[in-house]
């Protein structure tokens, strides 16, 4: 914990001060400290993003970007904002970003924080953004903007990668700016995402931030939809988010094309990003084939659109079984799921029904816009992978649409505190979870509560591993696990080398060092079988 309050001390001055030099140059919204904060990590990751191109983001850029950020915080004298926020919602925002602050020193339990989220950072803080990179590890061709930010901040301000503690606590400064207490009750089910720089909790918050200044008629058509570019680059799953603002904007506020410039220029430094690492426009559709040499190999791909849609069914029914149902079971067979994901899926479609109805009876242009806009995006969803982490933002869209003006702080500051408690309790005893809630798979690797902890964020170390070589390539796997995420680079996890020998292929660099990148070529017989000895000596 005390590893986490001095990271929010050097990180909120340093990104409200970058904020301020933004506003000061740009304008585009009121200096409210959220919002300020909130430009501040929008226009940090947007350099560090064309940095990364050309430089890994180490030690030495985060050095230099804390020095500017707070050089601004004083100069600007963005502090006394700080001090008057504080002084005037002292107790109530310390106790709850205290509670925040313990619930985000819990070890991390979802499974992309070893698969995904870790090892993209350690790339990207020490080689950079590398082309081709997918053809290593299939999923590092993602690179979210979320992970690019997080990988600059992860050697001396956040080693412990807590960055979305960091996103709640501005989004809770937001709240009690705003006098929006309808967003305390979403709290606690992000806390399960605050261990881990997952992508969906800031995707998740920005969008409700987005949403609730619509809902207040704010007329800063310009940077909400560049921020909501940006939480799009975060999680390209929220593509309802940019659709709604330019509706909006058009529809509603009625200005002129002068607002889509500056989301432009992300939207296109996002798509050339994906191109570089992964070789097409949107990770990981094969959508626009520009015939690059260092696309992934279409095999692969194939496999990772059978394995989606197989998710879309948790892994329940075989692909080949998933090819054979008629329209109705496809249908009927997603909605009865065994265990929770049943649940989730009939309230998701209950949902879209419900505010469907709402938006005829409040005959609200802005609810039909934020409707057709949410309805585009879960037919996309279906269509490609149907699973429920896709789709689960939409869940707190509908409840700030319906509640929004209907909860009373009196009435949300106690549930709040009620549903706080109980998730504490949830993260603390996992082994009740995994007793009570065996559908809930997370549960088997939730770990409770640390005494350590307080100090230090509790995280795991494994750091054992084989060194290879095939090729030109010399790579590392890791013993024991089925993850890399504390391997040294270049690493490949056992699932990823198996892949590559089924499809009879195997990365290589594409020129002399990682930063130059990566291709896939075709290997030999005496290749093959040096790579099934690899395989052999590893045990999960």
């Amino acid at each position: 914990m005390l590893y986490i309050v001095l990271m929010l001390i050097l990180l909120l001055p340093a990104l409200s001060g970058l904020g301020a030099i933004f506003k000061n140059n740009f304008g585009g919204f009121n200096s409210e400290t959220a919002l300020q904060i909130i430009a501040g990590i929008f226009v940090t990751t947007i350099i560090w993003t064309v940095l990364a191109f050309f430089i890994p983001l180490n030690s030495t850029v985060e050095l230099v970007t804390l020095l500017i950020g707070l050089c601004a915080f004083f100069y600007f004298k963005v502090y006394l904002q700080f001090w008057k926020f504080i002084d005037e919602n002292s107790i109530l925002f310390l106790s709850i970003s205290l509670l925040i602050i313990f619930v985000g020193s819990y070890y991390p339990f979802i499974l992309d924080h070893f698969g995904y989220y870790v090892p993209t950072i350690k790339w990207l803080s020490e080689v950079g953004l590398v082309q081709g990179i997918s053809n290593l590890d299939l999923l590092l061709g993602q690179n979210s903007f979320w992970h690019i930010f997080q990988a600059g901040f992860s050697h001396l301000s956040d080693p412990f990668l807590r960055v979305n503690v960091l996103m709640l606590i501005v989004y809770l400064i937001y709240i009690i700016e705003r006098n929006a207490w309808i967003h305390l009750l979403f709290f606690p089910i992000l806390y399960l995402f605050i261990q881990s720089p997952s992508s969906d909790l800031p995707a998740i918050v920005l969008s409700l931030i987005i949403l609730n200044e619509v809902f207040s008629s704010s007329k800063n058509a310009g940077f909400l939809f560049a921020l909501s570019i940006f939480v799009f680059a975060i999680k390209p799953t929220m593509i309802w988010l940019p659709l709604f603002i330019f509706l909006y904007s058009l529809l509603i506020l009625k200005i002129n094309y002068k607002f889509l410039f500056a989301g432009t220029f992300v939207l296109f430094l996002f798509i050339f990003k994906n191109i570089w690492t992964f070789g097409f426009p949107i990770f990981p559709v094969q959508f626009i084939d520009l015939g690059l040499s260092w696309k992934p190999n279409l095999e692969l791909l194939q496999n990772s659109s059978e394995m989606a849609i197989m998710k879309t069914y948790d892994m329940q029914y075989s692909y080949e079984q998933i090819t054979q149902f008629s329209k109705l079971e496809y249908i009927k067979n997603w909605l009865f799921l065994d265990g929770l994901k049943s649940i989730i899926h009939l309230l998701f479609i209950l949902s879209l029904v419900t505010i469907s109805v709402f938006a005829f009876l409040k005959k609200s242009k802005l609810i039909w816009i934020l409707f057709i806009s949410i309805l585009i995006k879960s037919i996309l969803v279906l269509l490609f992978s149907a699973q429920y982490r896709f789709f689960f933002d939409v869940f707190f869209v509908i409840f700030f649409v319906f509640f929004y003006q209907v909860l009373s702080k009196k009435l949300i500051l106690p549930i709040f505190v009620a549903l706080s408690i109980f998730i504490i309790g949830f993260l603390s005893f996992p082994q009740l979870v995994r007793t009570y809630l065996p559908s809930f798979k997370l549960g088997s690797f939730m770990s409770g509560f640390s005494k350590t902890q307080l100090i230090k964020p509790s995280s795991f170390k494994l750091n054992k591993y084989k060194t290879h070589q095939i090729g030109n390539l010399k790579f590392n796997v890791v013993e024991g696990y089925f993850f890399s995420f504390d391997t040294p680079i270049p690493a490949i996890s056992p699932q990823f080398i198996q892949e590559d020998l089924d499809s009879g292929i195997f990365p290589q660099l594409k020129g002399k060092t990682l930063k130059e990148g990566f291709i896939w070529r075709e290997i030999s017989k005496e290749e093959k079988e040096k790579i099934q000895i690899i395989l052999k000596d590893y045990t999960p």
